[in-house]
Formats: structure tokens, C-alpha cells, sequence
């Protein structure tokens, strides 16, 4: 009986004591687990660190070096991918790049993505992006500094300036879609010192200017602009022409300053709002032709300040429509020399008015406009007003001699002002405007036309016209450019 208790407390002590072993070898095997667990996730954490420390140090492939490995009058077509410069790429032989919308430029955020100083190159089908910041260095996606090159199909984004043409000539940019950096400085376009270049049916959103200075002879066809400052901007450029173009929700759609001989031609601008928000500006302009516009739901429709300059020079604005403004048409000063005929003038709170001290804008020719607000009848059914349509200044004249003022227009104190002095005026009302034969219908307004020079040649020309030309000009552009053969044929050799 001894021997048996003997035995089972022997068997429960080395029970226990195995069940402790075991349980001990069980906790050890976590612990190495654990541990195991701990390294194996800091190699891996230290592996991926490593990984993207050696992708972010790694570089685009370069650009530059596919440029250069291409012979003149060749054409690249490079991998698809992003390459970079470095610096810019620097093209300096005639020759087509056609990224495929497949390939991407970045700069990397410094200096300019191309530089393109040769005749002949084309540049298509390419994302250029991330210029660099500097305004001295006039920093790009594509700097043009020569002539006879096509840059059209291509995204420009990211960029300080869109692209720069200075002193270069007979280059075509067309169909690209351009925006800026997210600064108030940014430019979408600019041309300087430049000639003879057509800029058409680009896409350019939330940038600042497109400007055109000291150039000339240059076409701005159906672009797309908006969200920006200046739609489009001139100083000191001469001769260049503005057809199709939509400009909507920028502070100023055109303004044309000490430029002569501009035409703008069936523009729609529209929303240009703000403090100084307009449509058309003009300031010390001559000889311009403001032709089929339509100006639409802006703080002013058009503003003239000391324009024409020129003595004995006319600016000819005919058949634009201008509606739903604050103020339709506003001069700065009492001017002359500017003939509005066959225009439409609707829905404006104020249709024409004179600030600085002007008493009238009635020396100007005012003929054959469409007035919604005329008072006339039309009683042999001609569609021509049977009196003249005359605009006066009253009471509401205020807010256009004293600045300050312009906070009450459209308040009911200056309406019920306006009302009693029209009622029983005490002194002579000043003569605005006065259309001798207003037409009864926007529709004929906008047919009345003196004709130009080459209507009454009965030459004419057309949308479809500029197109083919337009097209013409870039298939010769695109083929590589004969410097020398050019130079020979100047010679007449």
C-alpha cells in the first residue's frame, strides 16, 4: 500500500514537472517566433525604405541624348516614357519629334523643359511639364528662337510660361493644351519682337496672360481661353489679326494698347467681371477693326480711352453684339473718330456712358444700331426707327463724374433721382448718343455694314479660306527648311 502511494506521488511530480518543461518550451517558441517576426518585418520595412530612396534618387533617362543621336531632317520617335534634360533640351537641327502622346518631358523644376534655336523642327504629340520658376530666365515648357518650326498637339502644363516665341518668325503653335504654374504670374503665351506666326485652336486654362508685344503680322485664331487674366494683351504690335477665338471668364477679354491696325473678328468674350473687368479695351489705338463680336455678361462691353490716336485715323466696330453688360460702351474722355454701325446694344444697365469729365460721345458716328431700349415708332414698317434713337444723361450722370459714386448704381436713391430729373429736369440734359436711324431688329442691325476696301472689289473671305490657308502654311512649314535654298531664292539665284 506504501509502495503504491509511493509510486503515484512520484508519477504526479514528474507529470507536473513535464507539464512545466513543455509549457516552458511553448513560451520559448513564441519568444523565438516573435522575435523572428520582429526582424524579418524590420528587413522588410528597411528594404522598402531603401527601395524608394533608390527610385527617388533615380533619374528620368535623358532626353537630350536621343536629340542628339538624330540626324538633321530626321525624325525621332522616342519609347514611350518619361525622360528628362537635364537642363533643357536644346534642339538645334531641323527635325520632327513626335512623342505619339506617349512620352513625357519634365524638367524637374528648373529652367525651361525645351529650347528650340534651330529653323524647321516640329514638336507634336508630347507632354512637356515642371519648368522651372524664374522670370528672369524666362522660364518655359518650349522657348522658340527661330523660325519656319510647328509646335501643335502637344500638353504644357505645370509650366511658368507656356511657351515664349521671341524674335522668331513664321512659326505655327496649334492644338496644344497649355496651362501655368498655380502663381498670379504664370503666362500661357507670349510673343516678342515676333512676326508673321499663327497662333490657332489651342486649349489654355487657369493661366495669366496670353501677350503679344512689339510683334506684328501675327494670326490668333480659334483659341480657347479661360479662367485667366488677359485673354489676350497687345503693346506695340501692329497688324495682327484676331478671328474665332472664345474668351469667357477671364478678367479682360482683348485689350489692345498703342497697337494699330488690329482686327478682331467674331470673338465671343464673355464674363469678363470685376472691378475693371471688359470685354474689348482699347488705349491709344488706331485704325482697328472690331467686326462680328459678341461681348456678352461683362462689367463693360467696350472701352475706348484716347483711341484713335492717330490724327485722321477711324476705328471701324460694326456688327458686334454687346448685351447684358453693366455698361455697353464706355469712352474715358470726350473722343472722336470711332464709327459704331450695325450694332446690337441689349439687355446693358447702362448702354454708353462717358467718364472723366466727358459731356458727350455723340462726335463719334453712331449709325444704324439696334437700341432695345429705343422709344420709337416704326409706322411705314421700313425696320428703321421713325425718329432718332438719343440717349441723354440725367441724374444718373453722377456716379460717372465722381468715382466714389459708381457704388450706388443701379440703388434705388439714383433710380427715383434719375426718374424725378427725367420728370421735370432742372438743368439742359447732355446728349449722349444719337443714332439718326436706328433699326427696329438686331437681325438688320447686324447686316448694316459700310463696305470695306476689298468688299467693294467684291473680294470676300471666309472661314473655310483661312482654314485651307492655314493648313497649307503648316504641311510646308513641317517639311525640313532649306535655310540655304531660302537664302538663295531672297538672292534670286
Amino acid at each position: 500500500m506504501l509502495n503504491y502511494e509511493l509510486k503515484s506521488s512520484l508519477r504526479s511530480d514528474l507529470l507536473k514537472k513535464s507539464c512545466a518543461y513543455a509549457h516552458s518550451s511553448i513560451q520559448n517558441s513564441k519568444l523565438i517566433i516573435h522575435s523572428y517576426c520582429i526582424r524579418s518585418a524590420v528587413v522588410l520595412l528597411l528594404s522598402i525604405t531603401l527601395f524608394q530612396s533608390f527610385a527617388q534618387s533615380a533619374e528620368y533617362p535623358s532626353f537630350q541624348d536621343l536629340v542628339d543621336g538624330t540626324e538633321s531632317g530626321g525624325i525621332l520617335i522616342p519609347p514611350a516614357g518619361t525622360y528628362a534634360g537635364p537642363g533643357p533640351v536644346t534642339i538645334s537641327e531641323p527635325i520632327i519629334i513626335d512623342g505619339q502622346g506617349a512620352v513625357t518631358i519634365n524638367a524637374g523644376g528648373k529652367g525651361s523643359v525645351i529650347y528650340l534655336e534651330t529653323d524647321g523642327a516640329t514638336l507634336k504629340n508630347l507632354h512637356l511639364t515642371n519648368s522651372g520658376e524664374s522670370h528672369n530666365d524666362i522660364d518655359s515648357c518650349v522657348q522658340v528662337r527661330g523660325n519656319f518650326n510647328v509646335i501643335r498637339d502637344n500638353v504644357i502644363d505645370n509650366s511658368l510660361f507656356g511657351i515664349d516665341l521671341q524674335q522668331s518668325k513664321n512659326n505655327i503653335v496649334r492644338g496644344n493644351h497649355i496651362s501655368s504654374k498655380p502663381f498670379e504670374l504664370g503666362v500661357r503665351v507670349r510673343l516678342w519682337y515676333s512676326f508673321e506666326n499663327k497662333i490657332t485652336d489651342n486649349i489654355i486654362r487657369d493661366s495669366r496672360d496670353t501677350v503679344v508685344w512689339y510683334s506684328r503680322d501675327n494670326l490668333i485664331a480659334r483659341n480657347d481661353a479661360r479662367g485667366g487674366r488677359y485673354s489676350l494683351h497687345f503693346m506695340y504690335a501692329q497688324y495682327n489679326e484676331v478671328v474665332d477665338n472664345h474668351y469667357e471668364d477671364n478678367s479682360v477679354g482683348i485689350f489692345v494698347m498703342y497697337s494699330d491696325g488690329v482686327h478682331l473678328k467674331n470673338n465671343y468674350i464673355a464674363h469678363a467681371t470685376g472691378a475693371t473687368g471688359m470685354g474689348i479695351g482699347f488705349k491709344e489705338t488706331s485704325d482697328v477693326e472690331v467686326i462680328g463680336n459678341q461681348i456678352l455678361y461683362c462689367a463693360t462691353g467696350l472701352y475706348l480711352d484716347v483711341s484713335p490716336f492717330q490724327p485722321d485715323t477711324i476705328n471701324r466696330i460694326e456688327n458686334n453684339l454687346i448685351a447684358y453688360s453693366g455698361i455697353g460702351v464706355l469712352f474715358l474722355n470726350d473722343w472722336t473718330g470711332n464709327n459704331l454701325i450695325g450694332n446690337s446694344f441689349k439687355g446693358n444697365i447702362t448702354q454708353v456712358a462717358v467718364s472723366g469729365g466727358g459731356k458727350t460721345a455723340n462726335r463719334n458716328l453712331w449709325q444704324a444700331n439696334y437700341w432695345d431700349d429705343y422709344e420709337g415708332f416704326d409706322l411705314n414698317q421700313d425696320q428703321v426707327g421713325d425718329k432718332p434713337y438719343e440717349l441723354f444723361s440725367y441724374a444718373d450722370r453722377i456716379w460717372m463724374d465722381v468715382p466714389s459714386a459708381r457704388f450706388f448704381k443701379g440703388s434705388p436713391v439714383l433710380e427715383v433721382m434719375d426718374f424725378l430729373e427725367r420728370l421735370a429736369p432742372f438743368t439742359q440734359p447732355n446728349m449722349l448718343v444719337r443714332d439718326e436711324k436706328p433699326y427696329m431688329t438686331a437681325e438688320l442691325a447686324s447686316k448694316s455694314t459700310i463696305p470695306s476696301d476689298s468688299e467693294s472689289s467684291g473680294e470676300s473671305f471666309n472661314s473655310t479660306q483661312s482654314e485651307k490657308i492655314l493648313d497649307s502654311d503648316m504641311k510646308q512649314t513641317e517639311e525640313i527648311f532649306d535655310a540655304y535654298k531660302a537664302l538663295r531664292e531672297s538672292l534670286g539665284r
